[in-house]
């Protein structure tokens, strides 16, 4: 493909930075083709907030340094962000009803340092409420082109969903709305709505990348990432991402910048790829794991080899991170009370009514359920029964890995038991859609790398995606795996019919 043929929104980010730079096209240009490509599919419901005039403020200054030669990395490429991360120009809600109208002072670390390196922010994508979250069904706030709050649509069949949190994000990418934006992991929030939506999305190491300005959902789960379309878009990204934050973020590691594309074209030969069994039990769906066992045949073709496994504390992950999540989103949660900022009830008797019908009004019911459930694991009598039990589980699962890792380089598998589900069909039991997360929880628990990149399709001609986990800190062996397959491949090349 040549530039003179090719759309602007079908070029990689890795190819539009590059035709930046040699400007071939202008950061104007590539501004607002894609602000016209987000009007065009707004029925999609993947943006809740643009500011056009900020984004052509920012493309013309990126014009700015490309024509003096102190262009970034970045510089002109339009990026958006999930509606979890503070931005100074763009309203923040989280999904929620609580935040809506919130403009933030300051902006997140991570919309900081693509900024830094040029990078254009187009809006805000859409996500489960506060990030809570499997389908972005429970997002409380309007999409652009919407007069109420209207769930994500997958662009490869809009009766179904997109995954989540981060569904927004992944649509945008995936309807090529957007060469890349940036998602949220908490359980498997970047992983999960990649495969449903054919895109790449990449999970770094915790506390790799800077939670600061993220509004918390987790604080010991939560880890930003980048979504795009390949494994060397995602690698341009995440060296922009990644970095030690220690003035703003605690549990930001103290490990510098490095180049995540340095082996993206390293060979296979004698790569051991664990196969875990108990991710390939009863509740795998056939058409998943035909795609997932075609993909790691094609790794054997390229010089891997797969050796079994095991890691036996799996189902365990399901009802661990169910205690721990809800009991730390209990806690951050506390803060969106009604009296410094975000919505506030406007019939009260006291501050103690005005507390609790700002809660009730301002949270949904996923919001409200986790919140109720971390209260509960958390109180005398039941912390040590329950949150202090799962705490001694959860370090149980981080060994398995490291006795995993003895046998092998990385572990693959489904990142789902099933292609996306149809919209609302989960309907009022959340345990379904919790039930959906058990092979992306273990490598959240652990804090460990995992991406899901495009691996074939399935039922109703959906997309699969094959998981990736790596041992700490190994985001660029994984990232170069995962770009020999798709080298091999064009799975990460196919795009939604009639976008």
């Amino acid at each position: 493909m040549t530039l003179s043929t090719t759309p602007l929104h079908d070029l990689s980010l890795t190819a539009l930075a590059a035709a930046l730079r040699q400007r071939d096209i202008s950061a104007t240009e590539a501004a607002q083709h894609f602000l016209a490509r987000a009007h065009r599919h707004a029925d999609l419901g993947a943006y809740v907030a643009l500011n056009e005039a900020a984004t052509l403020a920012q493309a013309a200054a990126a014009e700015v340094r490309l024509a003096a030669g102190t262009a970034g990395t970045l510089e002109g490429v339009p990026l958006a962000h999930k509606d979890i991360f503070v931005t100074r120009d763009f309203a923040t809600t989280a999904g929620s009803r609580m935040l809506v109208g919130y403009l933030s002072p300051f902006d997140a670390t991570v919309v900081t340092r693509l900024a830094a390196a040029g990078a254009v922010t187009l809006g805000k994508l859409n996500c489960d409420e506060f990030a809570m979250g499997s389908a972005n069904e429970n997002s409380a706030v309007a999409p652009v082109g919407f007069d109420a709050p209207a769930p994500v649509r997958n662009p490869w069949n809009c009766d179904h969903v997109p995954g989540g949190s981060s569904g927004g994000s992944a649509v945008a990418v995936a309807a090529r709305l957007v060469p890349g934006a940036t998602g949220t992991d908490t359980g498997g929030s970047i992983r999960q709505p990649a495969s449903f939506c054919g895109i790449t999305g990449i999970k770094p190491t915790y506390g790799r990348v800077s939670r600061y300005g993220m509004v918390a959902f987790a604080s010991s789960l939560d880890q930003a990432g980048p979504m795009a379309r390949s494994a060397e878009d995602c690698a341009l990204l995440l060296s922009t991402l990644c970095g030690p934050d220690p003035d703003r973020d605690s549990t930001s590691l103290d490990m510098p910048a490095e180049d995540f594309s340095r082996a993206l074209n390293d060979r296979l030969d004698g790569l051991r790829i664990g196969v875990p069994k108990e991710f390939f039990g009863d509740g795998l769906a056939s058409d998943v794991r035909a795609a997932v066992d075609a993909a790691l045949s094609e790794y054997e073709k390229l010089g891997a080899r797969l050796v079994p496994i095991s890691l036996p504390r799996t189902e365990l992950s399901i009802p661990v991170y169910y205690i721990i999540a809800p009991a730390e989103a209990s806690s951050n949660l506390s803060r969106f009370d009604g009296v410094k900022f975000g919505h506030r009830a406007q019939n009260f008797t006291d501050l103690e009514d005005m507390y609790k019908k700002t809660r009730a009004e301002g949270f949904g019911p996923e919001v409200k359920r986790r919140i109720m459930t971390g209260t509960y694991v958390l109180s005398h009598g039941y912390y040590d029964a329950y949150y202090l039990q799962a705490q001694k589980i959860r370090r149980m699962i981080a060994d398995d890995f490291q006795q995993a890792f003895k046998d092998c380089d990385l572990i693959a598998g489904p990142v789902a038991p099933t292609v996306a589900r149809k919209l609302g069909e989960s309907g009022s039991d959340p345990l379904a859609d919790y039930l959906a997360d058990i092979y992306t929880l273990p490598a959240s628990l652990a804090g460990l790398p995992g991406m899901s990149l495009p691996a074939g399709f399935g039922a109703d001609g959906l997309p699969v995606g094959l998981q990736l986990i790596g041992n700490y800190f190994s985001e660029a062996r994984l990232l170069g795996v995962a770009h020999r397959f798709q080298q091999a491949t064009d799975f990460h090349l196919r795009a939604p019919s009639g976008i």
